[in-house]
């Protein structure tokens, strides 16, 4: 992983890249109470990449893990908080878009 990662400026490719980037999180090794947070942020954000979405919903979802990551405490794990940082950048993308 380089130093820079590049966040997506369309809004949909900044949905597919914030639940990549979440995913990537998923081996990190995070505290339980944490890996809750992103596993569900996780789980929205792959829901949030459906093709059959519409707009609304999709930036609900995101809405959504954009929540869920503000709840996660620290995670120890400096490539997990690259991630994390990724990813809220990725949420502002989209909800920039509403």
């Amino acid at each position: 992983m380089t130093d820079e990662i590049e966040i997506p400026t369309e809004p949909g490719a900044a949905v597919d890249a914030l639940a990549t980037h979440l995913t990537a999180t998923a081996d990190r090794p995070v505290p339980p109470a944490t890996n809750r947070w992103l596993g569900e942020a996780e789980a929205v954000a792959r829901d949030a990449t459906s093709i059959d979405l519409d707009a609304e919903t999709r930036q609900k979802r995101v809405r959504q893990v954009a929540t869920l990551l503000e709840s996660a405490d620290e995670t120890d794990d400096v490539v997990a908080d690259r991630h994390i940082e990724a990813a809220i950048q990725c949420c502002r993308v989209v909800l920039a878009d509403e």
